[in-house]
């Protein structure tokens, strides 16, 4: 029965991670290119709150239980899209050092190669 679960559940997660379009928006947030997009993405929420006020009334109202399990994800969605802003900033933040870093490894390496060039030529003039 355990086993019938997890497996059900492992499915489930799959599925929603591969078509959820919040998923796949937040899939390309965490991108190198698509951080820029997190913190105008956290305007997103306010449509799922929406969605998730309309369906729960809904329910409330005489229609199927099986409405609340879309609130729910409604809602899941919409903190999604509001954690999705502040954590691309942080992403945003480090890539933005790490490329520094980078850049200025990569200019104190060609200044010492310019050096060592330099120190060849005088060698090699002054024989």
């Amino acid at each position: 029965m355990i086993r019938l679960l997890l497996a059900a559940s492992i499915r489930t997660r799959s599925f929603l991670r591969r078509y959820m379009p919040s998923n796949i928006l937040i899939d390309f947030i965490r991108t190198r290119r698509g951080l820029k997009w997190g913190v105008p993405a956290m305007l997103l929420a306010i449509p799922y709150l929406g969605i998730a006020y309309l369906l729960s009334t809904a329910a409330q109202n005489g229609g199927p239980g099986w409405l609340n399990l879309f609130v729910l994800v409604s809602i899941w969605s919409a903190l999604k899209m509001l954690w999705i802003g502040p954590i691309s900033l942080v992403l945003l933040t480090r890539a933005h050092a790490r490329e520094y870093a980078q850049r200025r490894a990569a200019r104190k390496s060609a200044a010492a190669e310019h050096d060592d060039r330099e120190v060849d030529l005088m060698v090699a003039g002054g024989r």
